[in-house]
């Protein structure tokens, strides 16, 4: 009899046993007393509260997950802040409680900031009466929260995951200290942008948000950023960045690695060219693993820099060739409940899609359905993205997304993992190219000739 849950759980690690997700290995962590964080004059102002009870309580919840982790100080965050929580329920009240309380008194981000998608966007996403009424239900509260974002400095309308893009404008330089809390993006602005978050959690982002400040440990170091792991890639073409990210964050979990054999495939660096790519391998390894950051040879800014130097002396290969990669993508379960049935919808798009990864999908696509002499897509198909990026993909590509649009092809802009999640939307059958939402939901991951395929002619092709 087939199994459509793996022992009744969906995601990587739903327990929380094998990882910190702040980029601190757990098998590092020691018991014993607390070290000293040390303060400047002007934070233990703070600290005694002489700059008021709001304040105090910031940054003494700060200073206790700093020692936590073995920090010794706090560094000054650049550059903006993004947050995770991105949608309004009942769920977390606590963090809505405390928030108002930061809003009500006045207090506000160090600089404007940006914040993952909505979980809802009706009129792009059609969704039937009964999936918008559990909806709405659910995310009850996303009112009360961008009000209170506002207030506490968020830019207008600033909801994606991928806040790093151009077109959203938080884009982090090489080495601006950040306190962030989204995977993917940490994932993307330690290891593309070289900059330095740990893997926060949502709470701890906005208070340090608030005090401007974030305890240095983990990835804010530059011992915490040194490789505990080689990837030898061993590959004749470029391989899916969801499959390659999904095997290095099932093996290494959270720990660094340095990627080699990749560059002949991506050159010159990171690029708009080869954004999305980036963006969606380490969104793998983030979400298939723990992975707050990667190195990769010839590719990324800190391996640039540094080479191989930046590889820990008792370092740990793995090699990733065709079978490891076949073998990875036989290990994912089918947790559709009908699962010989069709597709209902396909999702492309999570992280939020690139400028890049519009234009290629559209090309893909038109191509597909011309060769098929078909006006219609034969099941509904969405590219999930930033309202900024697709009005940019539009104004850039005016006819590709014309004939898109004719398509019936749709632009929403909330979070598809959290429609998947809702109790309706998650029985539906959906077909994604992402490992992320394949990872936090029901939903299956298919390759882009399948997914084309499916598009096209209303079913999958026939499986080798």
């Amino acid at each position: 009899m087939k199994r459509h849950q793996l022992n009744g759980q969906i995601g990587t690690d739903p327990n929380f046993t094998h990882a910190t997700h702040t980029g601190h290995a757990k098998k590092n962590a020691k018991a014993g007393a607390l070290p000293e964080l040390k303060l400047t004059p002007e934070e233990q102002e703070i600290f005694d509260g002489k700059k008021g009870e709001l304040l105090q309580k910031s940054i003494k919840t700060v200073v206790a997950y700093g020692q936590l982790f073995g920090a010794r100080n706090l560094t000054d965050l650049d550059a903006a802040p993004h947050m995770a929580m991105s949608w309004g329920s009942d769920g977390v009240e606590p963090f809505l409680k405390i928030y108002k309380q930061l809003a009500d008194g006045g207090l506000k981000t160090y600089a404007p900031f940006t914040a993952d998608p909505k979980p809802m966007d009706f009129e792009n996403l059609p969704m039937s009466d009964k999936e918008t009424e559990v909806a709405k239900k659910i995310y009850n509260r996303m009112d009360e929260l961008e009000e209170i974002n506002l207030k506490l400095g968020m830019l207008k309308d600033a909801w994606s995951c991928a806040c790093y893009l151009p077109q959203m404008g938080n884009t982090p330089k090489f080495g601006d200290m950040l306190a962030w809390s989204e995977s993917s993006a940490i994932n993307f602005s330690n290891s593309a942008l070289g900059a330095r978050t740990n893997r926060n959690s949502m709470g701890i982002d906005m208070l340090c948000s608030i005090l401007g400040k974030a305890p240095v440990f983990g990835l804010l170091t530059d011992k915490g950023r040194k490789a505990k792991w080689h990837i030898d890639v061993r590959l004749d073409k470029m391989p899916n960045p969801e499959m390659i990210g999904s095997a290095i964050g099932i093996k290494v979990v959270e720990d660094v690695s340095y990627i080699t054999g990749m560059d002949k495939f991506l050159p010159g660096g990171v690029n708009e060219e080869n954004t999305g790519y980036l963006k969606d391998l380490g969104a793998a390894t983030a979400s298939n693993g723990a992975v707050g950051l990667y190195h990769m040879e010839g590719v990324t800014p800190e391996a640039l820099k540094y080479g191989k130097d930046i590889l820990e002396d008792d370092y740990q290969t793995y090699i990733i060739d065709e079978i490891e990669l076949k073998r990875i993508y036989a290990t994912y379960p089918n947790l559709w409940k009908e699962q010989e049935g069709t597709p209902e919808r396909v999702y492309l798009g999570c992280p939020h899609m690139s400028y890049g990864q519009m234009v290629d999908w559209s090309n893909l696509i038109i191509g597909a359905m011309e060769k098929a002499g078909k006006t219609k897509v034969a099941i509904p198909t969405y590219f999930f993205g930033y309202h900024k990026v697709a009005e940019d993909y539009e104004k850039r590509n005016p006819e590709l997304a014309k004939k898109i649009k004719s398509y019936g092809i749709s632009i929403p802009k909330n979070c598809p993992m959290m429609w998947c999640s809702t109790p309706v939307s998650g029985a539906e059958r959906i077909a994604t190219n992402s490992n992320k939402t394949r990872v936090y939901t029901t939903a299956r991951f298919f390759f882009d000739d399948a997914l084309t395929h499916l598009i096209v002619n209303g079913e999958l092709p026939p499986m080798a």
